[in-house]
């Protein structure tokens, strides 16, 4: 006769198990987060209905949405990567949830996969509804769709790094005003809505190397001048993801 062995087996669960438990649990906070969705969506499908409706951007005769969609569909990237999870990590620090996840088998670097690949799930649903306004408001993308996603992968890559090393090394409050001063002074300095060919000649290169203005390049080139997939974007961005992860996954302090 066969016994059952009810022994306890006490152990951490696998690694992606623990990621895609924690993934759920990032996304039903950012859904719940009324502030957050503002940020990552309504403004960004203000700025696209506002910037090619109304003549506020010169496109050289081009149409005004083909040349404003590549650049909100990076900033959608942007804010939800960048703004909204430094943000909502740097409260989260400071109210003693990361502590509590710190006391669980989860590691730093399952902590920054599930908040990265939830951040991955919410632009999925921002881009599809600015793909479908744009495409309202007669945008006419070319080029290839694989290449446009990944250069979105990269961006989100490298402003997620960035989100987490600020609010892993930054107090809630400084990461507050820090991100949201970087989310204006990209959407400005970047390329977004306004072409990086009106600011000086001296500053010109050193704006092409921000991640902003790489995915925001990369985009417009394929999306809209049918162009292959840009490897001095790629490069840019790639650069950032590895610099940021990796001082990220070093530097991230629980509390």
């Amino acid at each position: 006769m066969t016994t059952l062995d009810l022994t306890p087996a006490p152990g951490a669960a696998p690694l992606s198990r623990m990621v895609l438990a924690q993934t759920g649990a990032e996304i039903r906070a950012t859904l719940r987060n009324g502030e957050q969705l503002l940020l990552t969506l309504i403004i960004p499908v203000l700025l696209l209905v506002g910037f090619s409706a109304a003549p506020l951007v010169n496109v050289g005769g081009g149409s005004r949405v083909d040349f404003v969609t590549p650049g909100v569909l990076a900033l959608a990237v942007m804010s939800t990567a960048f703004t909204g999870q430094a943000i909502a990590t740097g409260f989260e620090r400071r109210y003693g949830v990361l502590k509590r996840l710190g006391a669980t088998p989860l590691s730093r670097t399952g902590l920054m996969l599930a908040k990265t690949l939830a951040v991955v799930a919410v632009e999925a649903l921002q881009i599809a509804i600015l793909c479908v306004v744009a495409l309202v408001l007669g945008w006419s993308p070319t080029g290839s769709p694989f290449a446009a996603a990944l250069l979105l992968l990269l961006g989100t890559a490298a402003f997620s790094g960035l989100g987490l090393l600020m609010a892993g090394t930054l107090r809630a409050e400084a990461t507050l005003a820090g991100a949201n001063l970087v989310y204006l002074v990209l959407l400005g300095c970047g390329g977004v809505v306004f072409p990086l060919s009106v600011f000086p000649d001296s500053v010109e290169p050193a704006l092409r190397l921000l991640p902003i203005s790489a995915l925001t390049g990369g985009l417009r080139s394929v999306l809209t001048s049918g162009a292959g997939l840009p490897l001095g974007a790629v490069l840019v961005l790639v650069a950032w993801a590895a610099l940021t992860l990796g001082l990220a996954s070093r530097t991230f302090r629980w509390e």
